[in-house]
């Protein structure tokens, strides 16, 4: 990888970075302005629907900067985002069975709840798929 090329990773990464934390705080505020009642329908809807661009933003940037990976690391995310979805739809039809079994409370396995095990799936599968890597370069 040529020095430009490590540049517009590390651009593109500190772009979704800084994305992810305005999408972040952008939820949380949409979140709590949400609790109130009092609020028209048009802001209601534009403080659920606030945070949607700057996430695309943040898909854009990130995708870049999985382009701009070399192919070992290209693979890494692939396959941790394989596992990943797997793991997500374990969870989900899991809780679905579960709510028809026990009748899971809403407030505590919503949506709301749920979406925050999506990315700790995905980190999580890259530490544990990247560490795959590595230690078979180590035999070679």
């Amino acid at each position: 990888m040529t020095s430009t090329e490590k540049a517009v990773a590390r651009a593109n990464s500190r772009r979704a970075g800084i994305l992810a934390i305005a999408w972040l705080a952008l939820f949380m505020v949409g979140r709590l302005m949400l609790e109130r009642s009092d609020l028209p329908t048009w802001a209601r809807l534009a403080f659920a629907l606030a945070p949607t661009p700057i996430f695309v933003g943040f898909l854009v940037a990130y995708v870049r900067g999985v382009r701009a990976m070399d192919e070992l690391e290209q693979k890494i995310h692939t396959e941790a985002l394989a596992l990943a979805f797997w793991l997500a739809v374990l969870l989900l039809t899991t809780l679905a069975l579960m709510q028809r079994a026990v009748g899971l409370k809403f407030e505590d396995w919503s949506y709301m709840h749920v979406w925050v095990y999506l990315p700790v799936f995905y980190f999580g599968a890259i530490a544990f798929v990247g560490a795959r890597y590595r230690s078979t370069e180590g035999d070679q």
